[in-house]
This record gives structure tokens, sequence and C-alpha cells, in this order.
């Protein structure tokens, strides 16, 4: 059986017709599911218009309190076509001071009027979007080290500890957990060259895409990690964003650095080391790996055959000059300042030119 429809003019139609015939308004009320209020107000409209009181009514109010007047809206869009280049707070000021004695209308308000009549032009962001790279399957120690810091947590003495952690591929060695204070560059720096000195260099080295690993607006998503880590020889490999599980072996440690470490958690940061210091001695000497056939990293690990000897001069022979970037990331050139990034302050690199003036 079908749903039979109701035009609401017919419904009103019949029941001021069965109120006519001298049916009770409190039980006519109830069969349509209205209210007394409603049935003796279409009642009312009904004997004092007619059938034309039985339509529906706009529901648009009679007036706007806050509306503003056209003739100022008319000199907002004036203004506008006669200095394109002004925006809100410039036009708001103008209409002030031509008229003193009307009410000024809002920033906002002036920017919404322009906005309605099509005269803002919204800025497309340029966003910067992590997409990650290839990632490698090696299966020889040194070939990919992985990189990460370890979610914060707090010591007890109130202050937040972020762990920096350093494994092998490969073997699963722990070469180091830092436990610092901020994950500002400077100090994963020093992290970074001790192992180096000690370990000697990688192939590669595989990271997530937060600080300090990769910029979001550097060019490239490069930081200033990044780039000594290409002086030095070392490929970057990046895992996409929010798939954790490409870095799924160095995870795995952290949730037993989590367990034997921060449950309770140290005093301050060099109880936290020391718990630190320990917990690399048992993961690379003492543990079984299931994913080692039970051995320990320390039997799988050898140390790089890539000594690390510090950065190397740069040369561009292919060039016509060499130059260095400042520290505001730019390049000063025949008194003109082409801008690069700030990741490369410091660094020296080789222009060409390829035709006039460029």
């Amino acid at each position: 059986m079908p749903w039979r429809e109701c035009n609401p003019m017919d419904e009103r139609l019949k029941f001021v017709a069965r109120l006519l015939d001298g049916e009770k308004m409190a039980v006519l009320c109830r069969q349509f599911g209205i209210s007394r209020k409603t049935g003796y107000k279409i009642l009312t409209r009904y004997n004092e218009i007619g059938l034309e009181g039985l339509t529906d009514r706009s529901r648009r109010p009679y007036r706007h309190a806050n509306q503003l007047p056209f003739q100022i809206e008319t000199r907002i869009v004036r203004l506008k076509q006669d200095k394109p280049s002004w925006g809100a707070p410039k036009i708001r000021e103008k209409l002030a001071r031509l008229y003193p004695d009307v009410h000024t209308p809002a920033i906002s308000t002036v920017h919404a009027v322009l906005d309605r009549h099509g005269l803002v032009k919204r800025r497309r962001g340029r966003r910067n979007r992590a997409k990650g790279t290839a990632l490698s399957l090696p299966g020889q120690p040194n070939d990919l080290w992985c990189a990460d810091y370890k979610g914060e947590f707090m010591l007890a003495d109130r202050r937040y500890c972020y762990p920096l952690t350093i494994t092998d591929f490969a073997s699963r060695y722990l070469f180091a957990c830092e436990a610092l204070s901020t994950t500002k560059e400077t100090y994963a720096f020093t992290v970074f060259e001790a192992v180096f000195r000690e370990f000697g260099l990688p192939k590669a080295i595989r990271t997530d895409n937060g600080v300090p690993f990769a910029s979001p607006h550097a060019l490239f998503g490069l930081s200033k990690l990044s780039v000594w880590w290409l002086r030095l020889g070392i490929e970057i490999e990046r895992i996409k964003p929010g798939h954790p599980q490409q870095n799924g072996r160095h995870e795995r440690m952290h949730l037993t650095l989590k367990l034997e470490t921060t449950k309770p958690a140290g005093n301050n940061f060099l109880q936290q080391q020391a718990k630190f210091n320990d917990f690399i001695d048992c993961y690379n000497n003492e543990r079984p790996h299931q994913a080692l056939n039970m051995r320990y990293p320390t039997e799988r690990y050898v140390p790089s055959t890539r000594p690390y000897r510090g950065l190397p001069d740069l040369d561009y022979p292919f060039h016509d000059k060499t130059v260095t970037v400042t520290s505001c990331g730019r390049i000063c050139f025949n008194r003109q300042k082409i801008n690069l990034s700030t990741v490369f302050a410091g660094q020296s690199v080789g222009i060409k030119q390829v035709s006039e003036h460029i």
C-alpha cells in the first residue's frame, strides 16, 4: 500500500471545514496533530482573510536589526573599486574619516561586504605534504640504520625526556639511546656524530618526517640534520606519514625500551640515562632475538667499513662560481638575492650562468 501524501493547504482546509460543521477544537487538534494555539491561529486567519489565509507564509523577518544601510555598503564597494589594493581595515578607517557622524561598521563587516560582491582574492596556500620515499630491504649490517624519538615521558622531577634511539636494520644492534630534554637538532647532531665516530657511517638512514629529521617547509623537506647526512654520503629514507609499521623493527624495540626503562621513570636525566645504558648492554649482549634465530645483535653486527672523518670539502669544477649560503638562507650574487632555505645556511653551492641574466 503506497504512502498517502498530504498537502498542508488541504489539511488546513479540512480542519476549518470540520470546525465550521460544529466539531470541537480540542478534539480536532488531537486528530490533526497540532496544538490548540495553532488551531485557533488557523481559524483566525481564515475568518480575517479567507482561503488566502490558509496558504504558507514567508518566514523571512520583517526587519534586520543589524543590517548595514545600503548607502554604506555601496560606498564600501566604490572605495574598493577605486583602491583595489586596500583591504577591509583601510576602507573602514576611510569611512570613519569621511562620515564621522555615522556608525562605522566593524572590519569583519567590511570584509563580508567585499566578499559578498566578489572583491576578495583568496590566496591558495602552498602545502608541502610529506609522501615518504622508496624503502629498501637490506640484509647486511650498516646498509640501513633506523632512527627515531621514542614518545616523550615525564621524569620524577617533572621534566620531560625525549629518548633519541638509533639501531641497525639488519642486526637489530642498538647504537644509542640518549635521554634528551628536547628534539632540537643541535642535540641530535652530537648524538649522531658520537655514533659515527664509534661505528662508522651507514649507507642509508630511515626516519619519519618529523623534526629534526625533516622540515616540512624547506626545499625537498630537508633539514640541517639531513643535509649533513647527505654531505657525508648517507642516503635518506623516509616512511609515509601515519605508517609507523614501515619502521616496525625500530618501533618494536621502543616497546621493549618503554617496558624496561620507564616504569618507573628515573628521578632525573642522569638516572634515566643510566637505565638506558643498562638496557643497551642487555639488548645487544644478553637478550636473544627471535628474528635473529635467538642470537644476540652483537653476534650479527660488524662495524662499518666507512669511517667518519668529518665533512669533506665541496668543489664544483663545472660551475662558474662557488658561493656560501647566508644565515637567512639566501645566495647573494651581483646584487641579487636568491632564496634557497635556511637549512643550507653556511653551505657552499655552485652557480652557473645558463643564459643572459640567468
